[in-house]
């Protein structure tokens, strides 16, 4: 369900198109806020209204392969680096130089590369439970642990199967996996409703797997060490799938960096704590 208060927008950037919501003063400092998976941009919708009236122009997009926007065929169309280039398309369309932005999860993870190979586009970065790619492959290496939490990963892999399991019971298993890794409420009827609906979108269930199918392909170009530009990392300690120690780890590669652990938190922060995440982003972005 979207709330009233938010503009549907279509945007053509880099020969797809992507649904977003959109809320704010158009000539307000351009705020763009980019979803995690299973979720689509309904997963920003209780940050979205007081970001817009702090003064931001807020633009949350479904990235590709997810709800409304454009499902590209084959895995190679959702490499990290191809992901990232429809931020930096979508920026120009909404005529823009900069922006900066907010990932969750995997929106998260598109941060960080904007932020080691974009950072004449990308100001400063706000992630949301998103470790440094290569700190996480590099964690996994030394904690197995970490190797048990991504199994599904491993899964995803496949062909067909998770897109059967995961269609199975008007998508119980994927519903079910929201709630049962976050707090109790954080995922409202009405959310889920709204995510069933996005995961029947023809094509949609193969496009977001295509995210981790993507994987092993790697990108044109890897991260750098060191990221120079700002970054506020924020993480659930709670997080089922994602240790701790990888926020800490993440957070040490960036030379203007700050993390913020939230001891009672899942891996869902924009869900289960919006005030406080909307208070952070605040207090790190520039109006």
């Amino acid at each position: 369900m979207t709330s009233p208060d938010f503009e549907p927008l279509t945007i053509a950037a880099n020969g797809l198109r992507f649904h977003a919501l959109a809320a704010g003063p158009v000539d307000g400092p351009l705020l763009l806020l980019l979803h995690g998976f299973p979720e689509t941009s309904h997963g920003w919708n209780r940050e979205i209204p007081a970001l817009a009236a702090a003064g931001f122009r807020v633009v949350a997009p479904d990235q590709r392969g997810i709800g409304l926007s454009s499902k590209p065929e084959g895995a190679a169309a959702y490499r990290i680096d191809v992901l990232a280039a429809d931020v930096v398309a979508i920026v120009q369309a909404l005529g823009r130089e900069r922006a900066q932005v907010a990932g969750h999860d995997w929106g998260g993870v598109v941060a960080w590369y904007l932020a080691a190979h974009h950072a004449d586009v990308v100001e400063r970065v706000a992630i949301l439970d998103a470790p440094h790619p290569a700190v996480f492959s590099e964690y996994l290496r030394r904690h197995p642990t970490q190797w048990l939490k991504s199994w599904y990963m491993a899964f995803f892999q496949l062909p067909r199967l998770p897109e059967a399991m995961l269609r199975a019971g008007d998508f119980r298993r994927l519903a079910h996996a929201l709630v049962a890794t976050s707090r109790p409420g954080a995922f409202t009827p009405d959310d889920l409703a709204t995510y069933r609906a996005a995961w029947a979108q023809p094509g949609a269930l193969t496009g977001m797997l295509n995210w981790y199918r993507a994987l092993r392909l790697g990108a044109q170009a890897p991260l750098p060490a060191r990221i120079a530009i700002p970054v506020r990392l924020m993480w659930g300690d709670r997080d089922t799938a994602l240790e701790p120690g990888l926020a800490d780890a993440s957070i040490a590669c960036c030379d203007a960096g700050e993390v913020f652990h939230f001891p009672d938190a899942t891996h869902w922060l924009a869900r289960e704590e919006p005030e406080r995440v909307t208070a952070l982003l605040l207090g790190f972005l520039r109006l």
